[in-house]
């Protein structure tokens, strides 16, 4: 796709995104930091010396994962190692480590989830040189996190299932509370889940931010809910085996499962409005490898990184004008996205998920 289509797609999105960063690529030192080649004179500086190394704390599926840390390696010569969890683990995990750090970056996952993380001094702002590429509504403009790709928020159905209950796929938010769907609704928790949490305060701005009415929707919604999964993504892969009719999840999953031999699998998106994430990376505080950790965040706001996800089957839309553009991603400017305040979200993600666990559903566990 050519760049100025990708620029249509962005201008597409609202600029309730306007909080999000850009995309930059550091191949000789740390960032913005400005290092030489080599040269001693007294006017230059030195280039910073990393360790070699980089730990990164990944959220998206696993082979994006994968397809990522090989990536990386492979550009810069630095050892990649990463553990795999859902946004709201991750996030939990650095707390937990705050005093002892033990990575270096936070990859991947819905932007309000970096916000949470900053408030909670788990992540600090990182001017990458990179960002410059990409659009402003896909990064904070203080470098707390950069967009590096975007998903929209939709139902991934299964087709023989909807058919032996008697329901058509679903096109709104009202249309999972039929009585038809009982237990068979899939969404992960949003005290875990990115994804699920995305859900969640679509309902608040589809509701004019009233959270009683938000609470009111999900607690009816939970009469047909039969699962709620650790990671965002589960649902989908439920939904694929038959298990439920309907799961959750960012369309691009669901794609996914289709190309992987769920043929059944149908996406739909609420005709009433629907979040999207934007999917963004931020530079954890004090760890352990921070030289390499920037030259990481750069490398992941560029096209040559972006241009990963499609070859491992992740179908998330770019965020760098330069990316490929595949005819498997959402056309984003024919879903009705709601106007989604990552920096609210953020805010209010521990107040929200914390009164979820009390009246819907408690955290699932291991």
């Amino acid at each position: 796709m050519t760049r100025n289509r990708m620029l249509a797609i962005a201008c597409a999105v609202p600029m309730s995104m306007s909080l999000l960063a850009g995309c930059a690529v550091d191949e000789g030192g740390s960032g913005g930091g400005g290092g030489t080649d080599g040269a001693t004179g007294t006017d230059a500086a030195p280039a910073e010396e990393g360790n070699g190394k980089v730990v990164i704390a990944c959220t998206p599926q696993e082979e994006q994962c994968q397809g990522m840390a090989a990536g990386f390696e492979k550009a810069t010569g630095i050892k990649t190692s990463y553990v795999r969890m859902s946004s709201g683990e991750s996030v939990a995990r650095l707390d937990s480590a705050k005093s002892h750090p033990e990575f270096d970056v936070l990859y991947g996952g819905p932007s309000d989830g970096h916000v949470a993380a900053f408030q909670a001094g788990l992540i600090e702002a990182y001017q990458s040189p990179e960002a410059a590429a990409i659009p402003d509504q896909y990064k904070d403009p203080e470098g707390k996190w950069t967009g590096t790709y975007v998903g929209a928020l939709g139902f991934c159905s299964n087709k023989d299932v909807l058919d032996r209950l008697g329901v058509e796929a679903p096109t709104s938010w009202a249309d999972l509370l039929d009585p038809k769907l009982s237990k068979n609704v899939a969404i992960a928790h949003p005290s875990t889940s990115g994804t699920s949490y995305t859900a969640v305060w679509t309902q608040m701005v589809l509701n004019d931010m009233d959270e009683e009415k938000t609470f009111d929707y999900l607690s009816k919604l939970h009469s047909n809910v039969l699962q709620y999964s650790k990671s965002g993504s589960a649902p989908g892969q439920m939904a694929g085996r038959g298990e439920v009719a309907v799961g959750i999840v960012f369309s691009h999953d669901c794609v996914k499962y289709q190309k992987e031999g769920f043929d059944m699998l149908e996406v739909t998106f609420p005709e009433d409005g629907t979040g999207y994430e934007i999917g963004a990376v931020s530079l954890v505080k004090g760890g352990p490898n921070p030289v390499d950790a920037k030259k990481f965040l750069d490398w992941t706001l560029t096209a040559d990184h972006q241009n990963i996800g499609p070859t491992v089957g992740s179908y998330q839309i770019p965020t760098n004008p330069d990316a490929n553009v595949t005819e498997e991603m959402v056309k984003i400017d024919q879903v009705n996205l709601v106007d989604y305040d990552s920096v609210a979200a953020g805010e209010r993600k521990k107040e929200i998920t914390a009164r979820f666990d009390a009246e819907i559903a408690p955290q699932p566990k291991e």
